[in-house]
């Protein structure tokens, strides 16, 4: 008999349209042959498995069950977690899932919650050694002027929501005369956390890490060219930026990148995929981590999936992967 999984889609946040867009992919490419699955929208409304018919059946969140119009109760023997943003990034399902024993693709409860903090991460990453930029945590209720809180810091900054992805919300400040408090009060609408980091000169880079089979796999790595002043929504999503993979970079630089990449996947207890960002500083050799997504876009055209097509797997393989890590644990 198949493993049934659940493939859950959608979230509380304005990152479910980015959700939806990675379910076209992910749908396509989960397996027939060795897996059954079932669709499972995650709304404010509710949780809802729609039948072909267009009638939805409501999760039971007692048990994660769908009760069907025939009497079945359907189980899941694994979740395949495809919810950018709150509840599926942020570790609050991974919770859910983890008090009912049924194992997910993605990180556990503590990281994903850790990682979902883009200050809390550079912190524990900068404790264990790995490079990354300056910044400053501002909270919106403790929050009244800006030009002390960053007095140490040095221009240009980025101005960004702490908690999220997608690059919603976020500004580049290049002087704290431009507009400070303006970019400040845009990530606040975004979030009750609002991070400024020094800018990093240097080349991004990004790469996505797994594990299959027990091994940690390092994709090929990514670089990114925005045709904005910085990877902002439009770059990453509305094509405003040119991604080239593999990254044309001398093999000392990948191979660098990569073991950092890995470092990191170890240090925080990663699961699933993850994708990590770098800044690489030529002048210091040196790549600056910048975040870790732990629910990385799986679009045709996002950047992981461009990784696995370049490392010679189909999606279908990928996903295979994942779904088999996850079910051996």
């Amino acid at each position: 008999m198949k493993p049934r999984i659940a493939f859950v889609t959608g979230g509380y946040s304005g990152e479910a349209e980015i959700s939806y867009q990675s379910a076209k992919t992910i749908e396509k490419n989960i397996d027939p042959e060795k897996f059954d699955y079932l669709k499972i929208d995650i709304t404010p409304k509710g949780w809802f498995h729609q039948l072909l018919s267009g009638e939805k059946i409501e999760v039971d969140k007692n048990d994660f069950s769908l009760l069907m119009d025939d009497g079945q109760k359907i189980l899941f023997d694994a979740v395949l977690i495809g919810i950018h943003g709150t509840p599926g990034e942020d570790g609050k399902l991974q919770g859910y899932f983890d008090m009912l024993n049924i194992p997910y693709t993605s990180c556990d409860c503590a990281i994903s919650a850790l990682t979902f903090n883009k200050r809390y991460t550079v912190a524990v990453a900068s404790f264990a050694g790995i490079k990354v930029a300056n910044s400053v945590l501002l909270f919106k209720k403790n929050y009244q002027s800006p030009d002390e809180l960053v007095k140490n810091l040095q221009f240009p900054v980025f101005v960004k929501p702490n908690n999220g992805g997608s690059s919603i919300g976020m500004s580049k400040v290049n002087s704290p005369s431009e507009e400070l408090g303006a970019a400040i009060e845009k990530a606040f609408k975004e979030d009750e956390q609002v991070l400024v980091e020094e800018f990093i000169k240097g080349r991004e880079f990004t790469i996505g890490v797994f594990k299959s089979k027990g091994k940690i796999i390092a994709l090929p790595i990514t670089e990114v060219i925005s045709k904005k002043e910085f990877f902002d929504y439009e770059a990453k999503y509305l094509g405003a930026s040119e991604e080239i993979t593999p990254a044309n970079v001398d093999e000392s630089v990948a191979e660098m990148i990569k073991k950092e990449a890995i470092k990191i996947y170890q240090i925080f207890n990663c699961r699933g995929i993850v994708r990590i960002d770098f800044i690489y500083n030529e002048a210091e050799h040196q790549p600056y981590m910048l975040e870790i997504n732990t629910v990385p876009g799986q679009t045709e055209a996002s950047l992981v999936p461009q990784q696995v097509r370049a490392m010679g797997w189909t999606l279908m393989d990928f996903y295979t992967a994942l779904l088999e890590e996850c079910l051996a644990v």
